[in-house]
Order: structure tokens, then sequence, then C-alpha cells
């Protein structure tokens, strides 16, 4: 497309304003919607992609993922759509700092522990909507202002479990990764708990959990090391905020929160009793200092140390005798645990714990998750003997036998076939069938569009291939037209590439100004369809006909008659003629009037004059 610089106007909508950042996949620009008269950030695919099935459809994931989850933290999604060969997001503009700005900034552990809470919360809401956003980190989190929280960019969101990509490339970022997600097992929610686990690590250390020279090997240290205490690094992290994040960040998810209310609610315990230590805080608790004490003489220091070495000769003598009479009567035996059905660095982490060490490594293909343990020896029944010659003998190494799942196949080519023959065609060559639609002007409505992967590839089978389904050609939303002129709501409508087809309508409104459309706004119809206006025609108008002189009645007919209410006075007259008749209108015949206005008339009312009085006779005046 042509280059997006101030002042360009996309979609014929879309102004923009500048350029808010870019990354690897789109550019983000500050625009104002010319149609709603609010500022948004619109999301624009590199031109580069565009042609790239895979990115445009975790394009258009994004905003399917995000526009369905209205809620404070999660960012708002208003609009998508494409132009000149490229596609675009338009959503909430929201201004502040990205979280990777503050923790560079550094932060108190009490902040991180807001900011943090929000996030859950929107990792809350989209997990009950049945979400998993699979790429929480801090570049992903803006704080406005006003300390308010919002997630963004859930371009690798995906409802339900999701796996790794079609190359075998880990989706998400590596140093923020679950050991799930680094291995491509079943991603969950509790594997975005593990990501938030790792945000509050940095968040309160400065610094992520593990480093590495390559995401590999980032990623697998997060399936087989341990991370450091956050208290090691910043001694400002209490002992049971150490603990909330240990277990955030436990390699099994079973070990972890199970949901995010559970996080949050461990995060406010740890802010009410920064110093309680449950079960979870043990092991990483602070080890006491050691108290010497001292005597002021040196004399006292020397008969110290010959009392103290007599009684370390008889605690010496001692524990021997103990360990003689241990060594002849205990049992020499210990337990092999038994690891079977367990992720490959579940299982180490067992072995290794009691002692152990691991032997021989050998991979089968069979239908089990990979990197499960389908055989040990020696086994979880036996029991390993340690003679008493050799009391401190090392236990034996175990070997494993571990999936190397149930191999591959290569995918068909169900382009151009119906849904149901497509899905048929996949399960028969062991896949799973996942289903996703778009818009399509080339395949009707029903018909794959493509798979992932693609036709002809390998993928292991009992892996999901996704479908994509022709929804048929792209709808377009009908805008909203009441309250807009005539040649205004015909103009909207043609730039949709819609028809218009107009009525009119008596109206008390401004006339030629839309009263009523069909369909209203928000429908999806397909290009070319009509959407119908009536526009107000305004009220029509009667011309008030010549009164003066009518009887009362005959006046009152004649204004009824044309729609108008007479109002009617009385006015005292002399001639008996005007009696009972209009002598006075207001407004006067041939005025024009809208139906329903009123004309007052005025009825005389007659008064017999009165004869002055009579003189008497013989009276001279």
């Amino acid at each position: 497309m042509a280059e997006i610089r101030e002042g360009t106007v996309v979609d014929g909508r879309y102004r923009i304003v500048g350029r808010i950042g870019s990354g690897g996949m789109a550019d983000v620009f500050l625009a104002e919607d010319l149609h709603l008269q609010r500022r948004v950030a619109l999301k624009v695919l590199h031109n580069r992609f565009a042609q790239d099935r895979e990115f445009v459809e975790r394009f258009r994931r994004e905003a399917e993922s995000a526009a369905g989850l209205q809620h404070p933290n999660v960012v708002g999604v208003f609009d998508r759509g494409d132009v000149d060969g490229t596609y675009y997001i338009a959503m909430e503009y929201l201004q502040g700092r990205s979280l990777r700005d503050i923790i560079n900034a550094g932060v108190a552990p009490e902040e991180a522990i807001r900011i943090v809470r929000g996030i859950l919360e929107a990792a809350g809401f989209a997990h009950r909507n049945g979400i998993v956003h699979r790429d929480f980190k801090p570049g992903n989190v803006i704080v406005d202002p006003e300390g308010h929280v919002t997630v963004t960019d859930f371009g690798i969101a995906r409802a339900g479990v999701s796996e790794i990509t079609q190359t075998g490339s880990v989706m998400g970022t590596a140093h923020y990764l679950s050991p799930e997600q680094a291995q491509g097992i079943g991603v969950t929610p509790v594997s975005d708990l593990y990501s938030i686990g790792v945000i509050l690590y940095e968040a309160l250390t400065g610094r992520v959990p593990f480093e590495g020279d390559s995401a590999v090997a980032v990623a697998l240290k997060q399936v087989a090391q341990s991370p450091q205490r956050p208290s090691a690094i910043n001694p400002q992290v209490s002992p049971a905020l150490d603990a909330v994040v240990m277990r955030a960040l436990a390699k099994d998810p079973a070990q972890r929160f199970q949901d995010a209310a559970a996080f949050s609610a461990a995060l406010e315990a740890a802010q009410r009793d920064p110093a309680a230590t449950g079960p979870n805080t043990a092991a990483f608790a602070p080890l006491p200092a050691a108290v010497v004490a001292e005597e002021p003489v040196e004399e006292a220091r020397e008969e110290e140390r010959r009392r103290n070495g007599r009684w370390l000769l008889a605690l010496a003598a001692a524990a021997l005798a103990l360990l003689a009479v241990f060594a002849l009567t205990r049992d020499t035996t210990t337990q092999v645990p038994d690891v079977t059905g367990e992720q490959l660095p579940i299982a180490i982490n067992l072995l290794e714990q009691q002692g152990f060490e691991v032997g021989e490594l050998r991979r089968v293909r069979r239908e089990a998750p990979v990197n499960q343990v389908l055989s040990q020896d020696p086994s979880g029944d036996a029991s390993e003997d340690c003679s008493f010659l050799s009391f401190f003998c090392s236990k034996p190494a175990v070997d494993l036998g571990v999936s190397a799942g149930p191999g591959s196949a290569e995918v068909p080519d169900v382009v151009g076939e119906a849904r149901s023959t497509a899905a048929a065609m996949l399960e028969r060559r062991g896949f799973g069938v996942e289903v996703e639609t778009t818009f399509s002007e080339a395949y009707p409505e029903g018909v794959v569009v493509a798979t992932d992967p693609a036709a002809g590839e390998a993928a292991r089978v009992g892996s999901a291939v996704t479908m994509t389904v022709s929804r048929g050609p792209r709808l377009v939303v009908v805008p909203s037209l009441i309250g807009l002129t005539r040649p205004e709501a015909v103009g909207r409508i043609r730039e949709r590439g819609l028809s218009a087809s107009v009525s009119e309508q008596e109206s008390n409104r401004p006339e030629n100004t839309v009263i009523s459309q069909s369909p209203g706004p928000g429908a999806e119809l397909a290009k070319g369809a009509g959407v119908s206006i009536v526009v107000s025609s305004g009220v029509p108008t009667v011309k008030v006909p010549g009164l003066v002189g009518m009887t009362r009645q005959a006046a009152v007919a004649a204004l009824r008659s044309r729609g108008l209410q007479p109002v009617i006075e009385e006015r005292d007259v002399a001639l008996e003629e005007k009696d009972d008749r209009v002598v006075q209108q207001s407004p006067t015949g041939g005025t024009e009037l809208r139906e329903g206005d009123s004309v007052t008339i005025t009825i005389g009312r007659f008064i017999a004059p009165q004869e002055p009085p009579q003189e008497p006779p013989g009276v001279t005046p």
C-alpha cells in the first residue's frame, strides 16, 4: 500500500495523526475516526506480511479475540478491515507507559503487586470466556497516568487448548514461556499464570528468572531449572511474597495457582501479612544468623576451647557407636520412585530429589504425549540394596523410556472441499480437526479455503489441523443514517459498496432528513446489497378559508374539514344580522398553515340598544 503518513485517510474513515510505535509485525498509528469523532490506535500489518496467510490469520485472530472481551482491563477493539492489499485493526487509544518502561525505571513491591493484580483481572476474564492469551509480557501491558492497567496484543490468543505452530516453533516470548509451552505441550489458563508470575518476578527484581544466549537456551532453562528467590536479589521482597512468586513459577502446572482469582488473593494476603510462611514458603525462608559468644578474658577463651575439645571427642565417640548400631540394624534398601506417566522434566526432578540420577533415555514412538515417561529401569516397585560395607553407596541410575509421539503423516489437500468432506479426509489420516472461518471472494460459504499445516506438510498424528472455512464474501457493516440529509446518507451507503433506495414520508422532522432505515445500523450485508432509507417530506400545509360573515357552525365545520383547530371568542355587536356570525378571524383567509394549527374566530353576540327614558307629561325641560 502507499506510505502511511500524517494526514493519510485509511479506508475512507481513519485520518492519521502520527506514528505511535512499530513492531516486528505491524505499525501502530494514532488516528482520528472521522465517523465517530474519536481518537483510536490503528494497527496496520506490515505490507511484507500481507501475503503470508499465517501472519494474516494471527492478525485477524487478535481482532476477534480482543473484540469478544469487553472488560476494563482488556484493550477495546472497535473495527477491522483491509485496505490497499494489507490489513488493519482499530483499537482503543491508550495513553500511558508500557510495563516494560515502568520496570526499566524501577518499581516498588507494592506497586508491582497492584499492577500484576490488574493483569490478573484481565487474565481471569479471558480465561472465563475460554481465551488463553499465550503471550503475557511487560510490553503487552499499558499503565495509564491514573495507574489503570490494560492488557493488549491478543495476536496469538486461542480459544481452548493450543499447541505449537506448524513449523514446530513455540508461539510466545521465550523469557515468559511456561515449561509446558516451551515443550510444545498443550497450553492452558495455568500457563498464562506462569507468564504473569515471570512478569511479577521481573517487576520485583528488575530481571527475568532465566537468561540465555538464545531463545532455545532460555526455553530449556524454563523446563529444567529453578529460579533464584526474588528476595535474594531484592531484600525488600517479603517471605510471603517470595512464596507467591515461587508457587506461580512451579514447573508442574498442578502445583501453581489454578486460576487468576487464587493468584490475586495470595498477593493480597502477602500484603496483609508479609512475614507469613506457610508450607509453600519454608524452603525459601532466610537462614538465621549464627551468634558467637565472646569471653572478655583471653584465658577464659582458652579454657573454653579445651572444654569444647573434650566435649567434641566425647560426642564423636558416641556418634561412632550409634553409627555402628544403626548400620547393623537398619533397612539397607531404598525405594525407587515411580515416575512412569510423568513428563520428562518432572520425572527428572522427582528422581534427583531422592538422590537418583537419570541414565539412558530411550525415545519410542507411541500414542502418548511427547516427553511422557513410558517405562523405567529399575521400576517404581524396585528396592535397591546398599550393604553395610557400602554404607555411603550412591543410588543407581534410572533408565527411562520416553514417548517421541505417535509419528507424523502428510496433511491431505482439502482446499476447495466442503467442510464435512474435508473433516472426514483429515480424520482418516489420524488428525484432529479445528475450524476457523474467514470471508472469501474466491470460495463459496462452507468451502475450505486453507489448512494449517498446509497440504503436503508433515504433522504429528493425533495433532489438530486447523481448517479455515469460507463465510462467503466479506460482509459490510451498515452505518447509522438517521438524522443525515438524503445526499449524506446515500453517500455513506455507496462508499461501503452498498446500493441505496429512497422513499419519502410526511413527518414533522426537517424536510429531506432521514427518519428511518432498513436494515438498521450494525447489520452485516454482502457488497452490492441494498439499504432502504425513508426521508421526511415535511408536514403538508392548508390554506385558511375566509370565514367572516359565516355562521358559527359553518365556520367551525369549514376549519375542521381542512384539519385546522377553531378557537372561538365572542364580542358584542349592535347589528342583529351579525349575531352568531363570524365578525373577525386570525389569521386571515388565504394564509398557509400546517395541519393541526389553530385559527381564532370572533363570533358576534347581538345586544339590543336601550331606548332613552321618557319625560313625565307637563314637565318642561
